[in-house]
């Protein structure tokens, strides 16, 4: 269920902390994120001012070859990161077990979801990222 329509606003780079602070609010009780963009248009960007926020000391990389990469924030907590791109189809992503790393209760944050359609849980915050300039994104995102 929407709880408020997805209406994008552009934010430069140097808001990047701003923003993740504001999505770390929005996930306060939802533990999947997903996020949507074409190549280029700064998820992983996006996802690496997150775990700063969250004081996740490790460096945060595109999980492209590996799918998933977990992180520890400085609380403990694992976050986990998702990148879609390279599975032909979702039995790759059930196989790995992403239904039980979404149900951990555990950060989750997603990207490429739309290759994985019927593993979406029910409730997630979606975010959506467009490409403005080369120095900034039109991001739009709701609660589901």
């Amino acid at each position: 269920m929407l709880s408020c329509p997805m209406v994008g606003k552009i934010y430069q780079l140097t808001e990047l902390d701003a923003l993740s602070r504001e999505l770390i609010q929005e996930l306060e009780d939802l533990s999947v994120c997903l996020l949507e963009g074409e190549m280029g248009s700064g998820k992983t960007t996006l996802v690496k001012a997150i775990g700063k926020q969250l004081e996740i000391a490790e460096t945060i990389a595109s999980p492209t070859y590996p799918i998933i990469n977990e992180y520890k924030t400085n609380l403990g907590k694992l976050v986990y990161h998702f990148d879609f791109y390279r599975i032909k189809n979702e039995f790759e992503a059930y196989d790995i077990g992403v239904n039980e790393y979404f149900e951990s209760g555990n950060l989750c944050l997603v990207e490429w979801p739309e290759k994985i359609p019927s593993l979406i849980p029910e409730h997630y915050l979606k975010i959506k990222l467009e490409i403005n300039d080369a120095h900034s994104r039109v991001i739009s995102y709701a609660r589901y």
